[in-house]
């Protein structure tokens, strides 16, 4: 019986019965896919997947998308930390001077590209600027070293306000609050309006002195002692501390 009448009598197409399944081996595939992830570590499928048709293969992105999700290349997304604060408690209301620091970093670059950190404090009551520190990193012994500079004049306040960023909930920033029996209150996170007086000082000192001026060096960022500066709440500007920026004396330049 011919091949012809055996189809006929099954009812199947010739086609089907000469027709024999290719093996899928993904080995190639998988391995080129390999070779750009060790190029590229930190790159997505859509980057893996232009490097490997740049190799001239032919291979759909359907097909390279399937080995690539059956072999789990995907990148692993690297959450935020948060911290949880279970039981917020309210922030403290200044009523005499030295009883509530505000404190925050701000950042910026010198002329050359470098980056820097500046370190504010604040005293709540009289808007007093107590420590601009300025240095390419600012871990907690560098905070605590400024904090007790300043607390040699004034004393240590009775609270600190700050946000919630690893320099103070460091082990090294709680014992040096506890030592001092200093009580340290934390804002939410995403809430910065919790700690407007600082944000509202890093504001004017943004827009007057550090998009104004361009530094050459950290010592240009702030060369003077802050004693006696304050913001003045009223017109919302550092007019004591522009003094200290008198062209005369002061050796960046206007941008």
């Amino acid at each position: 019986m011919t091949v012809k009448a055996s189809c006929q009598a099954a009812n199947i197409s010739r086609g089907s019965f000469y027709y024999e399944p290719k093996v899928n081996d993904d080995a190639e595939v998988r391995k080129q896919i390999e070779l750009a992830i060790d190029e590229r570590p930190r790159r997505g499928f859509p980057k893996i997947f232009d490097a490997i048709r740049r190799k001239k293969f032919k291979w759909n992105h359907k097909k390279v998308y399937r080995v690539y999700k059956e072999n789990e290349f995907q990148l692993k997304h690297r959450r935020k930390r948060r911290i949880a604060i279970k039981d917020p408690k309210p922030m403290p209301k200044a009523v005499m001077s030295n009883e509530v620091w505000s404190m925050d970093f701000m950042s910026d670059s010198l002329s050359n590209g470098r980056k820097f950190r500046t370190f504010n404090v604040i005293d709540d009551f009289n808007r007093e600027a107590l420590t601009i520190e300025a240095d390419t990193s600012l871990p907690s012994p560098g905070i605590i070293r400024s904090l007790d500079i300043i607390a040699s004049e004034r004393g240590y306040p009775k609270y600190i306000r700050s946000d919630n960023g690893p320099e103070f909930t460091s082990h090294e920033f709680r014992k040096f609050c506890c030592m001092h029996r200093i009580r340290h209150r934390r804002i939410e996170p995403g809430k910065p309006q919790q700690n407007s007086y600082i944000e509202r000082f890093n504001r004017s000192y943004r827009e007057d002195i550090l998009d104004t001026y361009a530094f050459i060096n950290l010592s240009q960022v702030y060369p003077y002692p802050l004693s006696r500066i304050r913001f003045n709440a009223t017109t919302k500007t550092i007019k004591n501390y522009i003094l200290y920026i008198d062209i005369r004396f002061y050796c960046g330049r206007l941008i």
